[in-house]
């Protein structure tokens, strides 16, 4: 009704911003049944099955593409993968609030946690040694509420709802996480947000990476492997496109002590980086 009435008695400004409003529209109408209309077509040529081997294909044939942006030329190891990277300044303080939970924690409330497994293995072990400085404490705090958000965001497969980390994680963190560690996939007629196995790449880069942050850039990978539930292989093959030392250590106190622990150092002058395994067969075999 009021689009008629500008048509009858706006002025020209009014009419002007009507037909561009009704023409971008059209566009992204046809724009949206040329996309689902392609992707159908593809699905229906090639074959789910194909399609789902091709991704998997691209998923391993290059990890770097999905690391935090990495300064080579840095001074110092914490401008190597810049904080600012990982965490804007707007989504630092978003992080404010929910992150209070872990600023006023106690010893037996960590306990608990622990006792229920509600948090991974590596943000409870770092919740026993917050600093008492308040300011550096709410920093780690941040830090380790948002490293919490990105493992538990890593379990979800399809994202159907628009909140999927529930109504305690800010908006704009929400949609870092739909923007930046989601793909875009076709499904039944629909666009969806899938975590495929490369954006389960790029979250576990940046889990590294903030979590040799918190850690004075040297973290336990073992812990962040398994919290991340992955293979070990697949893990060593990100720390290391990160340019990471890697060595042996035993386990952390109540984490698998029998276990031996990798862990992840980032040093200057960084490594060289090395073709993987599967990029050098992949060559013979081209």
């Amino acid at each position: 009704q009021m689009d008629l009435c500008i048509e009858a008695f706006g002025t020209s400004k009014q009419k002007r911003a009507l037909n561009t409003r009704r023409m971008n529209a059209v566009g992204n109408d046809i724009l949206t049944t040329a996309v689902t209309k392609a992707a159908a077509n593809v699905i229906g040529a090639k074959g789910v099955t194909a399609l789902i081997q091709d991704v998997a294909q691209d998923d391993v044939q290059n990890i770097s593409i999905f690391l935090p942006p990495c300064n080579e030329d840095a001074d110092k190891p914490e401008n190597v993968y810049k904080f600012e990277d990982i965490l804007s300044p707007a989504e630092y303080e978003a992080l404010r609030v929910p992150a209070e939970v872990f600023v006023n924690i106690t010893p037996e409330e960590i306990a608990k946690k622990t006792e229920d497994k509600s948090h991974c293995s590596f943000v409870l072990e770092e919740l026993k040694f917050l600093p008492t400085d308040e300011r550096s404490r709410d920093h780690k705090a941040r830090c380790l509420w948002f490293l919490d958000t990105l493992i538990k965001f890593s379990y979800l497969k399809v994202i159907k709802k628009k909140h999927p980390m529930g109504p305690e994680c800010p908006h704009i963190i929400s949609r870092k996480l739909m923007k930046n560690f989601t793909s875009l996939t076709y499904n039944n007629g629909s666009v969806q947000n899938l975590i495929s196995a490369s954006m389960k790449a790029k979250i576990t880069a940046y889990v590294i990476a903030l979590a040799l942050h918190v850690n004075n850039f040297r973290t336990d990978l073992t812990v962040l492997q398994n919290d991340m539930k992955l293979q070990e292989s697949r893990m060593m093959d990100i720390a290391k496109a990160m340019r990471l030392k890697v060595s042996k250590a035993k386990g952390l106190l109540g984490l698998e002590n029998d276990q031996n622990h990798k862990l992840g150092t980032l040093s200057l002058p960084l490594p060289v980086p090395k073709a993987s395994g599967n990029q050098r067969k992949r060559r013979k075999m081209d």
